[in-house]
């Protein structure tokens, strides 16, 4: 089955353009006299024999003599220009991490411990944690963290114990710190290999690797790096930390950037994945996680510059008097009040990060929503609209008018009635009177730390809600275009519930009701009509992996819908479901050139990452 035939309105990471250039000749680091040099990409000549002005004839040459020195001529220029390819990424990193220093993006990661299935002959989730936190690099990587301690799995070192075991812990400062190749990257601490040219989307990349010297120091990068090859900066680099200390140890991954402002790079994304690290008690870890980076832009995203937007009307638009009747009535004014605390928690959740801008996927998802209204001859005043929180976990609900849906939940629903039952439910929250807390209409509720959110703002229903909402949506939805589509919205649930006690964190809700709640399941009814729940059936798709739908521009926040080639699924283990899979983005570049110059780096030794 395809994967990709859904979520299509009405449901029916710029670019340049790459000029073609001449390659260079990069040597070994140490190159012998008579080596030949190896090849690698550059700005000048093909080759330097290329380019070089012909010699003049001398009347008897000697052959082994001419071919030596052209040999060293090569090598010498060679090595000089990889030099420079190794001396400008050098710097181009000292200016990422001074740029660094000056955001403080929101940082999530979700991982899954896996173990393997013999029926489906790949692993599976065993269980799940997830972290959500804001960075700082002000002063060293810290992180300031919105999930608390008992949910995210916090301590201060990777391996603690517990019942007189030792047991793997993770640290989410540990994988915030793999979007930093080095706090302090000099040459004098690494060897330098080149390896090949590559593309990485549309940018013709360097690729080196990466290797410590002896006594550098622990906690340095070990692997492989891409340099694109026009201002010179990392994009993406791939291996781990070395060497480790004692009683903890540094995990493998693989680290993205994407070039969010003219000439600046900054991290995106991050996967990491161990299949068989063991700890010298003999435990082995088996795992793959997500760590996603956004909201580097925040300040743009408040309302403090529509005052300096303000237009005045031309003189005869302007009336003295205005017009009669404008008091609201009694219910007016209470619906008023109710949108006021709604615009209030609307507001906030944007200026910290947490909810995407308006864009094209809000629109989807209100077709979907208009298609069930129509049909239903609903009438609501104000009007319903549909936003994205930028989190992972599944989860949905609603702000007074405004149906609120996760960027997780969109990226795994299988299809376009999967999603009308999640925003129907919702609908039927506001069908039914089941109103927002209108103490949020006082601003002053508004003031605490972002990273207090989750404890300040709940917008779960009780049971009963729950139970009345659930009724009212299979109303609606009998009465809707997706009333003979709802087949795959209940092998959804069905998949939901048979891999809740692996995912807990994942099916958590953070803000509004899980899709469980206790032995419950959201809209269960769906289920008895659906068919038998197979996980091993290739063609049977009950839900999608993570990340597969939805792209977030990491400095503004906007949302775009992937669009990517149908892949057929060959086996039942190509399915995946809710599971975390590795990243390929495909990079391009702004049109501007770089900054001209970079921050200027401190020669002095780094201490090594302390999140393992």
């Amino acid at each position: 089955m395809k994967q990709t035939k859904m979520l299509r309105p009405p449901f029916a990471m710029l670019t340049l353009s790459l000029v073609c250039c001449a390659a260079f000749v990069f040597a070994q680091t140490t190159p012998a006299p008579t080596s030949p040099a190896s090849t690698a990409p550059a700005q000048t000549s093909p080759e330097p024999s290329a380019t070089a002005p012909t010699a003049p004839a001398q009347p008897t040459p000697d052959p082994q003599l001419s071919t030596r020195d052209t040999n060293v001529q090569r090598a010498t220029a060679a090595a000089a220009s990889f030099d420079q390819v190794v001396d400008r990424a050098i710097e181009r990193e000292h200016f990422f991490t001074a740029t660094m220093k000056q955001l403080h993006p929101l940082v999530e990661t979700y991982l899954q411990n896996l173990k393997e299935d013999k029926d489906l002959g790949a692993p599976v989730p065993a269980s799940d944690v997830y972290f959500l936190g804001r960075l700082d690099m002000s002063e060293g990587t810290d992180d300031r963290t919105f999930t608390s301690p008992t949910t995210a799995g916090l301590g201060k070192r990777m391996l603690r114990k517990l019942s007189d075991q030792f047991a793997f812990k993770f640290l989410p400062l540990g994988f915030a710190q793999m979007a930093v190749l080095d706090q302090d990257f000099q040459r004098r601490y690494y060897d330098f290999t080149f390896v090949r040219r590559e593309f990485l989307g549309e940018l013709r990349c360097v690729v080196m690797d990466v290797v410590p010297k002896k006594d550098a120091g622990n906690g340095r990068f070990l692997g492989r790096i891409w340099i694109e090859d026009q201002d010179y900066n990392i994009v993406r680099f791939n291996g781990t930390y070395y060497p480790h200390p004692r009683y903890s140890y540094y995990l493998h991954f693989d680290s993205w950037r994407q070039n969010l402002r003219p000439g600046v790079w900054l991290p995106s994304l991050i996967y990491s994945e161990e299949t068989d690290q063991k700890s010298r008690l003999g435990q082995t870890l088996h795992f793959k996680a997500q760590t996603r980076l956004w909201g580097y832009n925040l300040k743009d995203l408040r309302r403090n510059s529509e005052f300096t937007e303000i237009t005045v009307d031309a003189p005869q638009a302007v009336q003295d008097q205005s017009q009669k009747a404008q008091d609201a009535s009694p219910i007016e004014a209470q619906r008023q009040w109710e949108r006021q605390a709604e615009i209030n928690v609307i507001d906030r959740l944007q200026q910290i990060g947490l909810l995407a801008p308006e864009g094209e996927i809000d629109k989807v998802l209100q077709t979907v929503v208009n298609n069930v209204m129509v049909t239903n001859n609903l009438d609501i005043q104000p009007e319903i609209r549909c936003r994205v929180l930028l989190t992972t976990p599944l989860e949905s609900f609603t702000i007074g008018h405004t149906i609120v849906v996760s960027r997780g939940m969109i990226d795994v629903l299988p299809d376009e009635a999967a999603l009308a039952m999640i925003l129907t439910h919702e609908l039927a929250h506001i069908v039914l009177g089941h109103h927002l807390d209108t103490k949020l209409a006082f601003n002053d509720r508004m003031f605490f730390p972002d990273e207090r959110t989750f404890e300040r703002m709940d917008f779960g229903r009780d049971r009963s809600e729950e139970e009345a909402a659930d009724k009212k949506a299979i109303e609606l939805l009998n009465n809707s275009p997706y009333k003979d589509k709802l087949s795959n919205a209940g092998l959804f649930l069905k998949a939901i519930q048979a891999r809740a006690p692996a995912l807990k964190n994942l099916i958590r809700a953070h803000l509004g009701d899980s899709l469980l709640n206790g032995d419950a399941t959201r809209m269960s009814s769906l289920m008895t009509s659906s068919p038998q729940f197979d996980p091993k059936k290739p063609d049977q798709v009950a839900a999608l992996p993570l990340g597969g739908r939805v792209k977030v521009d990491p400095w503004n926040n906007q949302l775009e819908l992937i669009k990517t080639k149908p892949v057929a699924i060959t086996n039942a283990a190509d399915k995946m479901p809710f599971e975390v899979t590795p990243f390929f983005p495909f990079l391009t570049r702004l049109d501007s050139a770089a900054p001209n110059k970079a921050a200027p780096a401190p020669e002095k030794a780094a201490a090594a990452p302390s999140g393992r």
